[in-house]
C-alpha cells in the first residue's frame, strides 16, 4: 500500500504531532518537523492534513466528543445530585484521557482563540457549566461552578508526575471539599460525596467592642451621661464601644445609672 495513503500513516502523524506539540508547543512546531521525525515526506503529511490547524482540529476531536458524551449522559439522569456527580467525574475522566492535548492547550492558550477546533470545546464547557449550575443560579453558585471545573483541569496539566489513580482521587477530594462549603449549599453534601461527617467547629467568641473612641464621641458620651437619660451600658451600645471605654472618658466615672 502506498505509504502516503496508508491509514497507519495517518495515525502515526497524529501521534507524532501530539508528541511534538506537547513537548515544544503548537506554535513552535512545523509540518516539516513532524515529517522529519516520522522519516516521511512533507507531502505525505499534507496529503492527510492540509494544514497544521486541520491536524490540531483532528487531535481535539476525542476531547470534544468525550465531553459531549458526558453532558448527554448527565442530562439523562433525573436525580440532580447524581447528575452533577456525573458531570464532575465524567469531565475529569475525559481530561485525564486527553492529558497530552491539555498540555498543548495550557502551554499556549492562544490556540483556544485562534483555532476553530477549540471553539466548540469552549462552547461545550459553557453548556456543562450551565447544566451543573441549574436554572437561575445565584452569583455564588455560578462562581463555584467555574472554580470546580477549573479544579479538574489544572491539576491534570500541572501534576503530570502523579499516578493517574492517585491524581483522580486527590482532585475529587478537593472538589467535594469545595462543594461542601456552607456558601454552596444545595450542590452536593458531604454525605452525597461519600465524605465523613465534619467535626463540630469550636464555638466562636463574639468579638468585643472597640476599646477606643475619638474626642467627638467622648464629648457626646459625657453629655449623654450628664443629662441623666442614659446609663453607661446604653451609651456604650449607642456609640458601639465597650462600657469600660465609656467609663474612661467620663469626667466622673461613677456606677452606671439604672
Amino acid at each position: 500500500m502506498n505509504e502516503k495513503k496508508s491509514p497507519d500513516t495517518r495515525a502515526r502523524i497524529l501521534e507524532t504531532a501530539l508528541d511534538l506539540f506537547s513537548e515544544r508547543g503548537y506554535q513552535a512546531c512545523s509540518m516539516r518537523e513532524i515529517a522529519d521525525r516520522l522519516q516521511i515526506t512533507k507531502a505525505a503529511v499534507f496529503y492527510h492534513f492540509p494544514s497544521k490547524a486541520a491536524l490540531l482540529a483532528t487531535l481535539s476531536e476525542p476531547l470534544s466528543e468525550g465531553l459531549d458524551e458526558v453532558l448527554a449522559r448527565a442530562r439523562r439522569i433525573e436525580d440532580r445530585v447524581a447528575a452533577r456527580r456525573a458531570l464532575i467525574e465524567g469531565t475529569l475522566d475525559v481530561y485525564i484521557e486527553n492529558r497530552r492535548l491539555l498540555n498543548v492547550i495550557m502551554q499556549d492558550l492562544s490556540v483556544l482563540g485562534q483555532e476553530r477546533a477549540f471553539q466548540y470545546f469552549i462552547d461545550l464547557m459553557r453548556r456543562i457549566h450551565d447544566a451543573f449550575a441549574g436554572p437561575y443560579p445565584d452569583i455564588t453558585v455560578r462562581v463555584r461552578t467555574v472554580q470546580i471545573f477549573a479544579m479538574l483541569g489544572d491539576p491534570v496539566f500541572l501534576c503530570r508526575d502523579v499516578p493517574v489513580d492517585r491524581l483522580r482521587a486527590e482532585i475529587l477530594a478537593g472538589v467535594w471539599t469545595l462543594l461542601d462549603d456552607p456558601t454552596t449549599s444545595g450542590l452536593v453534601t458531604r454525605e452525597e460525596a461519600g465524605l465523613e461527617p465534619r467535626a463540630p467547629s469550636p464555638p466562636r467568641r463574639r468579638p468585643g467592642r472597640p476599646s477606643v473612641m475619638d474626642e467627638q464621641k467622648a464629648r457626646l458620651a459625657r453629655r449623654m451621661y450628664a443629662e441623666g437619660a442614659y446609663g453607661v451600658g446604653e451609651i456604650a451600645e449607642r456609640l458601639g464601644v465597650s462600657r469600660a471605654t465609656v467609663y474612661r472618658h467620663l469626667n466622673e466615672p461613677t456606677a452606671p445609672r439604672p
